[in-house]
């Protein structure tokens, strides 16, 4: 058994546009970390948070993190026999929709397969840190968890069995985010939606899905583009992060090839064919929110491949 480990999880884009709770991507440059330490005390405690403004509970069966650290000891039969104190270090904001529960649980679920010489290994972990997850907003999806363990883009065929799959970013490929100063609690986004979907645009929908995928593992940019498209959950969230629309204008004016809402929002993301073009729809965008007076920070990134690390 090994003492103090410190493990990172990165944030995600989930969705990245149509394909709602199916599609997820790591980025580089934020999320959470976890050092853990052994301890007298069996089981897991939290013994101290930072970065959260006093807003996460140190109870272990109320903190996602937690909760996804004492499933994975608990699955190994060793909750009675060994003990840790987690500390845990949010280095992202909450309510951004970047995947930060999914980062914090991930982080736990590592830490401790991490301390136990990994007998698990990243993908066996994945059931572990969907439970803290789970706990954070009460739906089963791995968008944001699978991204951040396991690094790159994922497509979830099936969230119930966590059959997920691995898509390799073509070379090249840069997200960019911009965050405002805005809180939108996940639960409170997915209550604006509706749960009846038009046939037209069911279609329209499936055959940006198909098109994204098939453009990401060819490396086919223009495709990739033509299928960035939000037909169904975008028009009904966009009305909670203002001048949406005016920021995904300016984003496409830059050069990107396709805007929408990450996650739950209020953050916005981009994909771009390289990092000057990037750079130049960061801009783009947070200019937007500037003009209105609303702060915003923005975060320029290549898809990251590794996910969850030890550091």
């Amino acid at each position: 058994m090994k003492n103090n480990i410190k493990v990172f999880a990165p944030a995600t884009i989930a969705n990245i546009a149509c394909g709602f709770d199916l599609l997820g991507l790591a980025i580089n440059g934020i999320g959470d970390e976890i050092v853990i330490r052994a301890s007298e005390t069996k089981g897991i405690t939290i013994s101290k948070i930072t970065g959260d403004k006093g807003k996460l509970p140190k109870e272990t069966n109320k903190n996602v993190a937690g909760i996804a650290a004492l499933a994975v000891l608990k699955h190994l039969g060793l909750e009675k026999e060994l003990g840790f104190e987690m500390e845990l270090r949010k280095k992202m904001p909450f309510g951004t929709g970047l995947g930060s529960s999914a980062a914090s649980s991930v982080a736990g679920a590592m830490a401790v397969n991490e301390a136990l010489d990994r007998p698990l290994t990243k993908r066996q972990l994945l059931p572990f840190a969907m439970l803290g997850e789970q706990a954070a907003d009460g739906a089963y999806h791995a968008d944001n968890i699978a991204p951040s363990l396991l690094g790159g883009i994922i497509f979830c065929r099936d969230n119930p069995s966590l059959d997920v799959h691995r898509i390799y970013a073509p070379k090249g490929l840069y997200a960019t985010v911009v965050l405002p100063e805005i809180e939108i609690l996940t639960k409170d986004s997915r209550n604006v939606l509706s749960e009846n979907v038009s046939l037209k645009a069911h279609i329209q929908q499936s055959g940006n899905l198909g098109g994204l995928i098939i453009g990401l593992i060819n490396g086919d940019f223009d495709l990739i583009g033509r299928s960035l498209s939000d037909v169904i959950i975008e028009p009904q969230r966009a009305k909670l992060i203002p001048h949406f629309y005016a920021v995904k204008e300016a984003a496409l004016g830059a050069g990107a090839l396709g805007c929408s809402i990450s996650g739950a929002g209020p953050s916005i993301f981009a994909l771009n064919a390289n990092s000057l073009e990037a750079e130049a729809t960061a801009r783009a965008m947070q200019e937007v929110f500037k003009y209105h007076n609303i702060p915003s920070r923005v975060i320029v990134s290549e898809i990251n491949n590794e996910g969850a690390i030890l550091c």
